[in-house]
């Protein structure tokens, strides 16, 4: 069963931050993610920009024809999505008629109007090692206060173990290699071995200028059963 998203929830943890931009969603309000350090991602076809009235707040990808995977915190009023495009602003600009929230920590899926064709993300079944190097990507911010960034970035971190999401469910904690993510990577996933298996959900040790911070990306494989039931994938 989805949970209903209510509004004014706290963030589960005082040290971590989540990393919306807006600041729309329940946990973490007024502070939202990028990635600092890293690269330019290649072109992926996948990668979804997350609007709430308009405004570019957080990351997603795209995992069947009319579903997003993105974080619970990401959520607000009249949102839209892009796909198709590395470049922010750019892409098939869909709007969203459902949002459903996952009983277990901070991962929500967007239901589309309409179907878009693409090659959409592969989920895990299960977390990834710990010592493994995974990628991480987002449009979130580059530098403390600045805007989001304009083209999709990518960085690769390494899984140090295990932590709590923005929500208390089961995360995936991960410490930035060549880069780290920052507000308005919210959402986006971290991929291990080509499959999505975290949704960017809270940062440590980051104020934004620290490309070796910590990330806590909420388990894909402890929301697989729900992911699956809703939307059929």
């Amino acid at each position: 069963m989805s949970r209903v998203r209510t509004l004014g929830a706290a963030c589960a943890a005082t040290a971590t931050l989540a990393l919306t931009l807006l600041g729309a969603g329940t946990a973490g309000a007024g502070v939202q993610p990028n990635i600092v350090g890293g690269g330019t991602a290649p072109s992926v076809p996948w990668g979804a920009q997350v609007y709430v009235s308009g405004s570019f707040n957080c990351s997603g990808t795209i995992i069947a024809p009319q579903w997003v995977l993105t974080a619970e915190h990401c959520l607000g009023s009249s949102m839209s999505v892009r796909v198709g495009s590395n470049n922010l602003g750019s892409g098939t600009h869909v709007t969203v008629d459902q949002q459903r929230v996952s009983p277990v920590g901070d991962v929500a899926l967007l239901h589309l109007t309409r179907a878009v064709n693409t090659t959409y993300i592969t989920l895990g079944n299960a977390d990834p090692a710990v010592g493994s190097t995974n990628q991480i990507y987002g449009w979130g911010r580059t530098t403390p206060t600045g805007p989001a960034s304009p083209v999709l970035k990518t960085a690769n971190v390494q899984v140090t173990g295990r932590s709590v999401d923005a929500y208390g469910g089961p995360a995936i904690q991960s410490r930035g290699i060549n880069g780290a993510a920052w507000k308005g990577d919210s959402g986006g996933p971290q991929i291990s071995g080509g499959r999505q298996v975290g949704v960017a959900s809270t940062v440590q040790n980051q104020g934004g200028s620290n490309p070796n911070g910590t990330n806590n990306y909420a388990s894909v494989a402890s929301s697989r059963s729900w992911i699956k039931q809703v939307s059929g994938v």
